[in-house]
């Protein structure tokens, strides 16, 4: 009795794992909030047990999180298959180039908030994270993983 119940809890919780990861929005969102988690801990760890000054620590968290966020995104997000060597680098390289981009925004982001408005730097790098996880979400649909559906002809 109490297996049949637990075996129907599996099962919903699978059905809805299936669903919310057919909407790439919420994939998404889930992926980014690992991503960001990556992030935040690895920016973390410098901060509190290294002397390496903020801004490198920052720098080596958001490159740590752009390569776990390629393959988040391009398995469990986009759900991106790549069929050649050339296809998948050159989804790497759009990804790694778009990211370093908004890293750009990301590290100047702190940077500004810390040294111009004198606001916390984990609260200014948690700040950050929000824009950037939208410029990264279009970026990532529209430009590298937007791999368009053949269009069907008519027979």
């Amino acid at each position: 009795m109490i297996w049949n119940e637990a075996h129907k809890l599996i099962n919903k919780l699978i059905d809805l794992t299936c669903k919310i990861f057919k909407n790439d929005k919420i994939a998404y969102l889930i992926a980014g909030g690992c991503t960001t988690l990556v992030n935040i801990a690895i920016f973390w760890l410098f901060e509190t047990f290294t002397a390496v000054p903020y801004v490198y620590s920052n720098i080596i968290s958001v490159g740590c999180a752009i390569i776990f966020a390629f393959f988040a995104n391009k398995i469990f997000v986009f759900k991106s298959k790549s069929d050649t060597l050339f296809h998948w680098l050159k989804e790497f390289w759009l990804f790694i180039s778009a990211r370093l981009t908004t890293m750009v925004i990301e590290v100047g982001g702190v940077s500004l908030l810390v040294e111009i408005f004198g606001i916390n730097k984990m609260f200014s790098k948690i700040l950050t994270q929000f824009i950037v996880l939208i410029i990264n979400y279009f970026i990532s649909k529209f430009l590298v993983f937007n791999n368009p559906k053949e269009v069907k002809t008519k027979e």
